[in-house]
């Protein structure tokens, strides 16, 4: 997806505006928080994935007849 493409939407432009206004440090400081943020929020969701696969695995309903079919189920 380009940032053209996203760009039509007046908020995004508007964060972009605000991103670029900072000084070059401050915007690295940013890419460096958002990053680690979208590595904690995936984190956390593999976390929730696991959990209900160990919850289905406990009540029965595991049918993976693979690692194949169990990676699959996580889209690793």
């Amino acid at each position: 997806m380009s940032i053209e493409s996203i760009g039509d939407k007046s908020s995004f432009k508007s964060a972009i505006s605000a991103v670029e206004a900072l000084s070059l440090e401050d915007q690295a400081m940013l890419i460096d928080i958002i990053q680690k943020r979208l590595l904690q929020q995936h984190n956390s969701e593999l976390r929730q994935e696991f959990e209900e696969v160990g919850h289905e695995y406990a009540v029965g309903n595991f049918g993976f007849t693979s690692i194949d079919d169990f990676l699959a189920e996580f889209e690793l």
